[in-house]
């Protein structure tokens, strides 16, 4: 199920939400697991059993790790166990066509692919999962005895698909004590209504002019579209994670949890290490706290931190996809962090305008990569981006369908508030004021208008995919 489907909006939320409001406390997770697991399975019910079977062998790992053994070396040994049977079937899922394509090619072998599909938010819950079982295994967080409880924590459907990945030591805490409160409530429909809007409005349109360029015969696409196309996917892989990450953090807080925020307006970073501390704030984290750390972080010397960082890129991009474009995309973006690592974020930091101008210049390059069916599909998109060619296949119909007033005023829109008006706001003490009136007075208007105006572009439109579902 989808947070921009009907069947989302008008049976299972209401219900949902009636349901958990009016049951006695201590029915209120079973509820929300039962609706969790609703959720999940009518999207998709093959994946379903997998979730389930993840979440009882966890629960049973969980008792395992934390039991007192003589000699401590049994409990990691579980844990290294338990991680291996998490990570077994994203690998056979998400994997397992990657590596036989490879072999293939260097084995010159006919090995045929498998016809699987993709669990949605694999990733995600699998990763909820290690969490627990590492957070347990360091005496970070207690055992979870409450089978309900733990199942919550890895199934709660506002994150369950997308994230964003809760670190169990952090989310534990509310399992047991939160407050539903009318503040809380309203704050969720406000974020909730943004969310929808930036996805429904914004990301949904700019989506058909990006299909329409990457999906075109690129060697007929001019320089001009190529840069086009370019803008309106990093405009539109912002507005639609960062459109759910709204949605689920509304979500949550409408039943009383307070879900970590996973973006804090990336694309006005000055270099990329800052980009990476502001976008998919939970990945990062969890990459922080059970990768790169447990590798050694920064403390074994230069040469050694340089290794960590490329490493925990190298899977960031994996992580993202079973293909070379996403590995390369990721150490791209780890050799620019090495790079600033190196010396170049004090030139970034002394000229601010500068670093600005550099770190969106590269974050576009890489989402090339990122977007591009292939590393040679990206190589000719990115030739086609800067060196000039007259050649132009479209017909007059096809360029008033990638450049319509909406398209248009849609682009606009986007660079704007992708934080720079925010910015202007928050930084004048003349507009703050005027801010600080519009949050309360008129933006309970503004969300109204823009989640009626979401309403209506899902009944007329079809596209309502989120990119982080493949994920």
């Amino acid at each position: 199920m989808s947070f921009v489907s009907m069947s989302f909006l008008w049976i299972f939320l209401p219900i949902s939400l009636i349901l958990y409001f009016f049951a006695d406390n201590k029915y209120k997770n079973l509820i929300l697991v039962l609706a969790s697991l609703l959720f999940y399975a009518w999207g998709q019910t093959s994946a379903f059993y997998l979730l389930i079977l993840l979440i009882l062998i966890n629960y049973l790992f969980g008792f395992l790790i934390t039991k007192k053994y003589k000699n401590k070396k049994y409990s990691k040994y579980l844990l290294i166990l338990g991680i291996i049977i998490n990570l077994l079937p994203l690998i056979y899922f998400k994997y397992s066509n990657f590596i036989i394509l490879n072999i293939n090619r260097l084995l010159h072998t006919n090995l045929n692919l498998l016809k699987l599909t993709l669990p949605i938010g694999i990733s995600f819950f699998i990763f909820s999962n290690i969490s627990y079982l590492i957070d347990i295994y360091r005496k970070d967080a207690k055992l979870e005895k409450n089978i309900i409880n733990f199942a919550l924590y890895v199934s709660f459907f506002p994150k369950l698909t997308m994230g964003p990945i809760e670190q169990y030591k952090n989310f534990s805490k509310q399992i047991k004590t939160r407050k539903m409160t009318i503040d809380s409530f309203y704050e969720g429909i406000i974020s909730f209504g943004y969310g929808i809007f930036k996805k429904v409005f914004i990301s949904n349109t700019l989506a058909i002019t990006v299909d329409i360029i990457f999906k075109a015969n690129i060697g007929s696409i001019t320089q001009f579209y190529a840069w086009i196309g370019a803008i309106c996917y990093m405009l539109q892989i912002y507005y639609d994670f960062s459109g759910y990450s709204d949605m689920a953090i509304g979500l949550g807080k409408m039943f009383g949890y307070d879900l970590s925020k996973n973006f804090d307006y990336p694309y006005l970073s000055s270099s990329i290490t800052e980009f990476w501390r502001k976008w998919h704030i939970t990945l990062n984290k969890w990459f922080l706290s059970y990768i790169y750390i447990p590798l050694g972080g920064n403390r074994n010397g230069l040469k050694r931190t340089i290794i960590n960082i490329l490493i925990v890129f190298a899977i960031t991009g994996l992580w993202h996809g079973s293909s070379w474009n996403f590995i390369i995309w990721g150490l791209f973006n780890g050799l620019l962090v090495v790079t600033e690592r190196l010396g170049l974020i004090k030139k970034l930091n002394s000229n601010k305008i500068l670093g600005h101008i550099y770190t969106i210049f590269m974050t576009l390059i890489g989402w090339v990569l990122f977007r591009s069916e292939g590393i040679k599909n990206a190589i000719i998109f990115l030739k086609k981006m800067f060196i000039p060619s007259n050649i132009d296949n479209y017909s007059r119909l096809d360029i008033y369908q990638i450049m319509s007033n909406k398209t248009i005023f849609v682009i606009i829109c986007g660079i704007l508030f992708c934080g720079f008006i925010q910015y202007l706001f928050k930084n004048s003490n003349k507009l703050s004021a005027i801010y600080i009136k519009y949050k309360e007075y008129l933006e309970p208007l503004v969300v109204i208008l823009f989640i009626i105006i979401s309403i209506f572009s899902i009944v007329s439109e079809s596209y309502n995919s989120f990119i982080y579902n493949q994920f």
